[in-house]
């Protein structure tokens, strides 16, 4: 009997726990824990590009003007192209009348290179010569290098022979008044001296034909 009452008892023991089990409220769930933030990887920066490096501009081998002015320059420009065309440079002073007069403008750069040329009074009467500095100018390049000016801009004028040679105002030997008077004539004879020749006698004339009288004798004698 007493075994009894014990076993009830435990089971009224079990079924209040129960009981109170259902009815307590329900424990609140925890927070779910936030997920990290993991940050997105900064793009990587970009390889820096490799440029080549320029070549080397080659060493300047031409000739050199050290002028300091554009006055200056313009006698190294005229002594260049004398060197270049001396077979074709007017030697000594240029006759007075000239068959073409032409004032150029040229602009020379850092290397001597000719970057233009423009005409401030073009002999445009004769074209073929006009055609033919243009040429010899384009030819002679490249100038001496202006290295205290850097680039120069001058103005020479070509005076120009008929004969196709030439001189620049800058380094000319300048120019006759007038034309070289030619070698006089000789003297003609007075007709009365002709007449008196030929107005010798037979015999007289004879005897200079043969040598045995002079002229001026046989004259004298017919006088």
């Amino acid at each position: 009997m007493h075994a009894l009452f014990r076993l009830s008892a435990a089971l009224a023991v079990v079924a209040g726990t129960g009981w109170l089990a259902g009815c307590s409220t329900p424990p609140r769930p925890t927070a779910e824990a936030e997920a990290p933030v993991i940050a997105a990887p900064a793009p990587a920066a970009p390889a820096p590009a490799v440029v080549a490096p320029a070549p080397a501009e080659p060493a300047f081998t031409g000739k050199v003007s050290l002028a300091t002015s554009e006055r200056d320059y313009r006698r190294d420009g005229a002594q260049h192209l004398y060197e270049r065309y001396g077979e074709r440079v007017y030697r000594g002073k240029l006759p007075p009348l000239l068959q073409a007069v032409g004032v150029m403008r040229v602009t020379i750069g850092p290397r001597g290179e000719l970057q233009r040329f423009e005409w401030m009074r073009a002999p445009d009467h004769v074209p073929h010569v006009k055609a033919e500095i243009e040429r010899m100018v384009l030819a002679a390049a490249p100038f001496p290098a202006p290295k205290r000016l850097g680039s120069v801009v001058y103005t020479d004028s070509w005076l120009w022979d008929k004969s196709g040679r030439f001189q620049l105002d800058t380094l000319t030997e300048g120019q006759l008044d007038r034309l070289p008077a030619s070698a006089p004539t000789p003297a003609a004879k007075p007709a009365s001296a002709r007449v008196r020749q030929t107005a010798l006698p037979r015999a007289a004339r004879q005897n200079v034909a043969q040598g045995e009288t002079s002229p001026e004798t046989a004259q004298s004698a017919a006088r």
